[in-house]
């Protein structure tokens, strides 16, 4: 499979060249290692007993060649972070480290943050943008810019597309997998989590199980705020043993901190006529692929009576992960809104880093009425001075602007 360009190269791109350490953090297979080696001239594999022994031999880092040095996975092997910073603090030149990782390291309470220093970028699979499957035609970043008064574009993009791309991952590796070949990779990529990389950020699952059936149990709470207590009882119902809800937890920081879980926070507007928002997250994990093989749900059964409840949450699922991917690139921020007794939600809030605001509704339909923009039109009457554009994002096939000004744009046609 050739290399799809990812929305991340563009930052690492302009970052580079002035930026002495960059971090890429992100969930394994996300493709952080071969998007940053591009632009290496070494790589270092610290799962590699060989190469993590001579970087771990040399707290200066000596015995590493001039250029721009690629440290791979480095959580597993926390003192290089140390070192690396130290290097920053040296005057390492810019462009000299990138380091790449896919935990949180278990034993990282002696290590500097790297705050100051250290970069951070999160690189997440792969939005419907960056497939190669598409053309966008409408920029999210100009939009946060207010300068997206032309809004146009034509997408073929069916709703048997839509549900093939919440399907099909976002990973490199297992986007172009034929169909059979993809749920097992998906299936296995969640197994060896619940096996064997919970374990090594410490853990110990006595019930696997019991951790499987929270993780369908989270996946169907994809793009709610069900609370946890509630998504325990639903993986647990009928269980006679239930574990304790702070062993649930435990498992679900140790998933977090592998990237699994990419819950969405809720909007805190500050100096805001906005009051009484809530504050808790919304649930997603790091591909809606991943909630989908979780719930055991296809293209096909997505698109069927028995499937079509997690349609639209999914197809959430898919903005947002896209969203995401386009607003760190922006360098914006990305939450949603929900006043504390329900009366106004916006799906996705985008706040840039001058204050300026973009809210998104994301609908799975074509067809976009008065009704369906009631909220973002509330928002934009509460801050006419910061919201500068509002969208729906749907699975039409043209893009265009209501009389209104709300912008309504197919995802097939939405892009960094």
């Amino acid at each position: 499979m050739s290399y799809l360009v990812r929305t991340i190269d563009q930052e690492l791109d302009d970052l580079l060249p002035i930026a002495p350490a960059i971090a890429l953090d992100g969930p394994k297979g996300v493709g952080k290692t071969e998007t940053a080696s591009r632009r290496a001239d070494s790589t270092w594999f610290m799962d590699d007993p060989n190469q993590r022994a001579i970087i771990g031999a040399d707290f200066a880092l000596t015995p590493l060649p001039p250029g721009t040095i690629v440290i791979d996975e480095w959580q597993k092997l926390p003192q290089a972070w140390d070192s690396v910073r130290r290097q920053v603090d040296a005057g390492a030149p810019p462009g000299r480290f990138i380091l790449t990782g896919s935990a949180t390291p278990v034993d990282a309470a002696g290590t500097h943050s790297g705050a100051g220093r250290i970069l951070s970028l999160r690189m997440r699979p792969m939005g419907l943008h960056e497939r190669g499957a598409v053309s966008p035609t409408v920029s999210l970043a100009r939009l946060l810019a207010g300068e997206g008064d032309q809004v146009g574009g034509h997408s073929a993009f069916t709703l048997r597309d839509y549900a093939d791309a919440i399907t099909g991952s976002g990973f490199p590796a297992i986007v172009a997998a034929h169909p059979r070949l993809r749920r097992g990779l998906l299936n296995a990529y969640v197994q060896r989590i619940i096996d064997r990389d919970i374990h090594e950020r410490g853990r110990d699952v006595r019930r696997p199980d019991t951790l499987a059936r929270w993780l369908r149990a989270y996946a169907a709470a994809a793009s709610t705020t069900t609370t946890y207590s509630r998504i325990l009882a639903a993986a647990t119902a009928g269980d006679g043993d239930r574990p304790a809800a702070a062993t649930t937890m435990a498992y679900r920081d140790a998933l977090t901190q592998l990237w699994l879980l990419d819950p969405l926070p809720g909007w805190m507007p500050v100096g805001s006529p906005v009051r009484r928002t809530q504050v808790a997250p919304k649930h997603q994990l790091a591909d809606p692929a991943l909630a989908a093989r979780l719930l055991n749900l296809s293209a096909s059964s997505l698109l069927s009576p028995a499937g079509a409840h997690m349609a639209g949450p999914l197809f959430e699922s898919l903005v947002t992960l896209g969203v995401r991917v386009m607003a760190q690139a922006a360098e914006a921020e990305v939450s949603y809104l929900r006043t504390a007794h329900g009366d106004h939600e916006v799906d996705i809030i985008v706040q840039g880093f001058d204050g300026q605001i973009l809210g998104i509704e994301v609908k799975l339909a074509a067809a976009v009425s008065d009704a369906d923009v009631r909220h973002l039109k509330w928002l934009r009457a509460q801050l006419p001075d910061k919201v500068v554009d509002l969208m729906v994002v749907t699975t039409g096939t043209d893009a265009y602007r209501r009389p209104d000004g709300v912008a309504v744009v197919p995802l097939a046609l939405l892009g960094a």
